[in-house]
């Protein structure tokens, strides 16, 4: 069984088990005797370990990454009471140590999949869990890096729409005119509100194929909601989204912009993980990279 995340970026740090034993048994004495082992997933910015049965460590896997496991730890308690879905419970901060030289963080395990099956349920659990997220007071909260609109990635998404286009995975004026209708939308002219910044299969889980939890809080932070609609097409389908969208409770350009926001991740995330174009080191992020894109086209042939 591996012991290390396989590295997706040429910066990303050394991380393997024996280091989160090392950091344990240094800084948290009494979790020292727990099993550690890595957890496989297609996430990006954090490697996860299980430690015994009930708890987890993430430790950034990037330079500069410790900003998600602090935001974490400060503002999901402040949060978790007013969500109707079961979020990451934060439970210790560790220290820079064994040759690991950032902030790390232990939390308690939360039991489930990401084999979602019940979407007509998850449409409208998610779409509550995303309008509860956004009512909360965020005053004081920090900018998400998803919080603006998703114009500011217009260079690499029409990079992505030529390199699709010409390798015949999508049809590129069709991409370039929602992309073009998504830049015409207004802005978010709200207070900004508390959004989770990163709603993909991968940070759902479902128990019996329920959904029962949302993780991965990392791009947590304020700005506009549009981001979360995202899930319509990173997650759910057709038939499911217009349930999703009535329990999120959005106006229709907030809802546009979602759509935009799904189209610029689903290009992006394709585009840098893929094998076509980009490093071909996470086909599962850029698989549902690649559903988003059709999902949102499909609107809109």
């Amino acid at each position: 069984m591996p012991t290390s995340p396989p590295k997706m970026r040429p910066d990303e740090l050394d991380i393997d088990a024996e280091l989160v034993r090392r950091l344990v048994a240094e800084q948290f004495p009494q979790w020292a005797e727990l099993p550690v082992r890595l957890v496989r997933s297609a996430g990006t910015d954090n490697a996860m370990y299980r430690l015994g049965d009930e708890l987890v460590v993430r430790l950034p896997r990037l330079p500069g990454g410790e900003g998600q496991i602090l935001r974490e730890h400060r503002w999901l308690p402040r949060l978790a009471p007013h969500l109707p879905l079961s979020v990451p419970v934060p439970l210790a901060v560790g220290e820079p140590g064994a040759g690991f030289a950032l902030p790390w963080g232990v939390y308690r395990w939360l039991e489930g999949s990401n084999d979602l099956v019940e979407l007509a349920d998850a449409a409208v659990e998610l779409g509550r869990f995303v309008a509860a997220l956004h009512k909360v007071d965020a005053s004081g909260g920090p900018p998400s890096y998803r919080g603006a609109p998703p114009g500011g990635n217009d260079s690499y998404v029409r990079q992505a729409i030529r390199d699709f286009g010409s390798h015949g995975t999508i049809d590129p004026a069709l991409a370039t005119e929602v992309w073009e209708r998504t830049l015409r939308l207004p802005d978010w002219d709200g207070a900004p509100v508390w959004l989770h910044g990163d709603l993909l299969p991968g940070n759902l889980l479902a128990v019996d194929g329920r959904l029962t939890s949302v993780i991965d809080f990392g791009c947590l932070g304020v700005g506009d909601p549009a981001v979360d609609l995202m899930a319509a097409w990173t997650v759910l389908t057709a038939g499911t989204r217009e349930a999703f969208r009535a329990a999120a409770d959005v106006d229709d350009a907030t809802w546009e912009r979602g759509r935009g926001w799904a189209l610029c991740f689903g290009l992006m995330a394709e585009h840098y993980y893929g094998d076509a174009f980009g490093n071909g080191m996470n086909p599962v992020l850029a698989g549902v990279g690649r559903r988003a894109v059709a999902e949102a086209l499909a609107e809109c042939a």
